[in-house]
């Protein structure tokens, strides 16, 4: 990027929620019965939201763009976000539609169905006239491909073009990927440094079982990087220069629920930090395992020292086959 120092280390554009997760649940009452669970939280969540606010508490400047209802649930989000410093410069606000939300009955293994209702994210709408606005920054993170109605119609390809031409490097991530995935990334992949779904989407999008064969696909496709995120099993990283697994941390699992969303902050913080490749795919891995220990998106991530702790002293989860 030429000119003067970008505002932002990184910009999260994309898909933001309110989460209202309860845990541990193992059935819903029948009738109008009534069950009691331990904890019940709420939230800020989605493919940038979980990324942002992970970032930022690892010290990292980010701004964030997407598109909020006028509503309490988008007041609650905002407020949340000042709270923790994150810039809501470029955040939308709309009467039109209500802020998207998930109710999430947490499972006792940690595993999150999720009833999601689609809102204002579907509404989020960036013009050309503001890509440098969102593009002051030195990294964009688009996050939430799928579930961006209005953006997912050919206009994220152009900010992300737009994004690689002033020198940003690009990460992208998605959410929910249906028979229309292929040809949005078909778009989007060529202005992507790193693309980074969970193994399971990336398996599904690219009918290859083998990682290195559908990271393969992907980077041939046009991404130059692919970070497939792989649950307990860590992350698989495919370059140019070869393949590896950056394996887990061992924890004790409680909710699921953004994980892979605060790995991409986690990672994308290390690169920001001017951490190479490896090491901040182990911070995004390190993030990624704290936030499971809690309930929600952010849980258990307090800041950049003590993750750094963490990772020093925890250990490994060993391998097992998939």
């Amino acid at each position: 990027m030429t000119g003067s120092s970008p505002r932002f280390d990184a910009v999260f554009a994309g898909l933001t929620i309110l989460d209202i997760a309860g845990r541990p649940v193992s059935s819903i009452p029948e009738g109008g019965g009534i069950a009691f669970v331990e904890e019940i939280r709420m939230n800020p969540a989605g493919t940038a939201s979980g990324a942002v606010m992970n970032a930022a508490k690892l010290g990292v400047s980010c701004s964030t763009s997407a598109c909020l209802g006028r509503d309490e649930k988008g007041d609650f989000i905002e407020n949340r976000y000042r709270a923790m410093g994150i810039d809501c410069s470029l955040l939308q606000r709309t009467d039109a539609v209500a802020t998207s939300a998930t109710i999430l009955p947490i499972r006792p293994d940690g595993e999150r169905p999720a009833l999601h209702c689609r809102g204002a994210s579907d509404d989020w709408w960036l013009d050309e006239t503001e890509f440098d606005a969102v593009c002051d920054a030195r990294f964009l993170h688009h996050g939430g491909t799928g579930f961006l109605e209005r953006m997912d119609r050919g206009q994220s390809a152009k900010l992300l073009a737009h994004a690689k031409q002033r020198g940003l490097t690009v990460t992208l991530d998605l959410i929910g990927p249906s028979d229309r995935t292929l040809g949005q990334l078909k778009e989007l992949l060529p202005h992507v440094d790193y693309f980074m779904p969970s193994m399971e989407e990336a398996r599904f999008i690219s009918g290859k079982s083998d990682p290195s064969d559908a990271a393969r696909y992907f980077r041939d496709l046009g991404a130059t990087a692919c970070i497939f995120k792989w649950g307990a099993r860590g992350s698989f990283v495919s370059t140019a220069d070869g393949n590896w697994r950056i394996p887990a941390f061992k924890v004790e699992v409680s909710d699921t629920t953004g994980c892979g969303d605060s790995y991409c902050g986690g990672f994308i913080a290390g690169l920001s930090m001017g951490y190479d490749l490896e090491m901040a795919c182990r911070l995004g891995t390190a993030v990624s395992g704290l936030v499971a220990t809690g309930l929600g998106s952010d849980a258990g991530v307090v800041d950049l020292q003590r993750t750094l702790e963490f990772m020093s002293t925890a250990s490994i989860l060993e391998d097992n086959d998939d």
